[in-house]
C-alpha cells in the first residue's frame, strides 16, 4: 500500500457534522482530476475521505462551506480505502485467492458492500475489493440490526466502535473488552441480556 501512494502525496481527513451525500458532492465539487472520495463511512455526520492530498485539504475545505463542523487531517501513512489504493489491490488480490479457505460457520457481514458472505470464495472476495473501496461501517451495522442482532462486542483496545454504534442505533447493547476485566464485565452482562426477554437474536 505504502508503494502505491508514496508517503506525503495522499492523506485523508475526518469530516464531521456532514451528510455522506455532501461529502461526496465536497468531494466531486473540488477534485479537478485528482482522487478524493469517501473512504469511511462510520455513522452520521461522520465520515473519512481520502485521496491525493492538495485533494483532500480542498474537499476538507469545502465541506466546511457546505455545513461540516469541521475537517480534521489524519495521521496515516496513506490515503487507504480509495481508487490510489488499486495497485495495490492489484497486487493483493492473487495472494490472497492462492489462500486454502472454508466457508465461514456462519454469515459475516462485509465492510465492503454490507452483504452476508456465506462462502470462504466471497469474503476472500470482499477484502480484495475492500483495499480500494470505502468501508460502509453504517450500513454494516444497520444490516447486522436488521438481522436481528441486538448486542455487538468491540474486541481491542479503545471503545471507537462502540462509539459509532451508538450514534448509529441507540437500541442496542455494546460492549468493548480490551483486558480481562473488562471481558469478565462483558462475559457478566452478555449472561445477564440473554436472561432478559428479547424478540430478536444476539450475535
Amino acid at each position: 500500500m505504502q508503494e502505491a501512494v508514496p508517503v506525503g502525496e495522499g492523506a485523508m481527513a475526518a469530516i464531521l457534522g456532514l451528510d455522506a451525500d455532501r461529502v461526496a458532492q465536497a468531494c466531486a465539487d473540488v477534485a479537478n482530476g485528482q482522487v478524493v472520495s469517501s473512504a469511511n463511512l462510520n455513522a452520521p455526520g461522520q465520515v473519512v475521505i481520502a485521496g491525493h492530498a492538495a485533494a483532500v485539504t480542498r474537499a476538507g475545505a469545502r465541506a466546511k462551506e457546505l455545513g461540516a463542523k469541521r475537517a480534521i487531517g489524519l495521521a496515516v501513512s496513506a490515503p487507504f480505502h480509495c481508487a490510489l489504493m488499486k495497485p495495490a489491490e492489484e497486487r493483493l488480490g492473487p495472494e490472497l485467492r492462492a489462500l486454502a479457505t472454508r466457508n465461514p460457520s456462519f454469515p459475516v457481514v462485509a465492510n465492503v458492500d454490507a452483504q452476508l458472505k456465506r462462502t470462504g470464495a466471497d469474503a476472500v472476495d470482499a477484502l480484495i475489493r475492500q483495499v480500494s473501496s470505502p468501508v460502509r461501517w453504517e450500513d454494516v451495522v444497520r444490516r447486522l440490526v436488521d438481522e436481528g442482532t441486538n448486542t455487538f462486542v468491540e474486541l481491542g483496545p479503545g471503545t471507537v466502535l462502540a462509539g459509532l454504534i451508538k450514534k448509529i442505533d441507540r437500541s442496542v447493547t455494546v460492549f468493548s473488552v480490551e483486558d480481562e476485566s473488562s471481558l469478565e464485565a462483558a462475559l457478566e452482562g452478555i449472561g445477564s441480556h440473554r436472561d432478559r426477554p428479547t424478540a430478536g437474536r444476539e450475535a
